[in-house]
């Protein structure tokens, strides 16, 4: 190495020395030294090509980022979390997964946004860790009726409500059941602007917080009453796999329809894959055949999940590619 070479390395090491271990900024190095600034941001990438400056970052989250990828790369998605939880118990794995989720709600909604909110418990947990982060005129509207007089505290409204509460924000209330008796009833019910307004306001919102549904009769729809055993076998012998909403899908991310589909009053999965970002969050090996299908319809944006559910995406997907 030439004097010349030694001298611009002894530089490179200087500037780099003073930016990365001194903590001063490019102006305030371009002004000890002498040196534009434009100059200084060329040092230092010079120093990175040259070897120079070598990064490296400790990252805890390596294996919950492998598996993230490898998720969002298997099913197109555009984003997924997986959260990890050694040791933890089921109700301690959800409660983690929920905070997550609140933490990707709260940096994603912007002032003015609406949100998309789904009934469930999952979606209450997350609702009761939200924090205020100081966005403004914010509402959250409920997507989907009432569940039975069961589940009132992870309704849709409720949910929307408590959102509402967490955020600051305002709320509107859905005043309908989920499944009505008849198709002619659902059309009363529709015929009504303050449900009929609530639901187109759904339909526009910016962000949508959903679960996703196994199809059994563990189901909320038929632990609620909504749905006999029967109907919900009469579901799954069409095919169905997956529950979202109104709408239940095949194992292939297909609409399976069904005869119940004319009752019910709520956003339709053609409608919820129709808003901008879907965030969905779900856990559970009971729940693996409805995510996947779920990822293969298409259905979400983001996925938030655990560890030990993401290997059972991928296990899946290995092991019943779709054809």
């Amino acid at each position: 190495m030439n004097e010349a070479s030694q001298e611009k390395k002894r530089l490179l090491v200087k500037v780099s020395t003073m930016y990365y271990m001194d903590g001063l900024n490019q102006q305030e190095i371009s002004e000890r030294l002498g040196i534009s600034r434009p100059q200084i941001s060329r040092m230092l990438a010079a120093a990175k090509s040259e070897g120079i400056v070598q990064i490296s970052i400790r990252n805890p989250y390596s294996e919950e980022q492998t598996y993230e990828r490898a998720i969002a790369e298997t099913f197109g998605i555009h984003d997924v979390i997986v959260v990890h939880v050694p040791g933890g118990d089921r109700q301690a794995i959800d409660l983690h997964v929920a905070r997550s989720a609140a933490a990707l709600l709260e940096s994603a909604i912007k002032d003015r946004d609406v949100v998309g909110i789904m009934a469930g418990r999952t979606i209450a947990t997350v609702a009761r860790e939200i924090q205020f982060v100081g966005r403004k005129e914010v509402q959250f509207v409920p997507m989907i009726g009432g569940f039975g007089s069961d589940g009132g505290a992870w309704h849709a409204n409720t949910n929307a409500r408590v959102f509402a509460e967490q955020f600051r924000a305002r709320h509107l209330l859905l005043n309908s059941p989920a499944v009505v008796a008849s198709p002619q009833a659902r059309e009363l019910f529709l015929n009504e602007s303050e449900i009929s307004n609530v639901l187109e306001s759904a339909k526009k919102v910016s962000h949508a917080l959903i679960g996703i549904g196994q199809v059994s009769d563990q189901a909320t729809i038929v632990k609620s009453g909504y749905f006999s055993d029967e109907e919900m076998n009469g579901v799954r012998a069409k095919g169905a796999v997956s529950n979202i909403s109104t709408s239940f899908l095949n194992e292939t991310g297909e609409r399976v329809h069904y005869n119940g589909e004319s009752r019910m009053i709520g956003l339709s999965i053609d409608e919820i894959r129709a808003i901008p970002n879907v965030i969905a969050v779900a856990t559970g090996d009971d729940k693996v055949e409805a995510i996947v299908a779920a990822l293969r319809g298409k259905c979400m944006d983001v996925l938030v999940t655990d560890m030990d559910t993401a290997k059972g995406l991928l296990d899946w997907q290995k092991k019943h590619p779709v054809r």
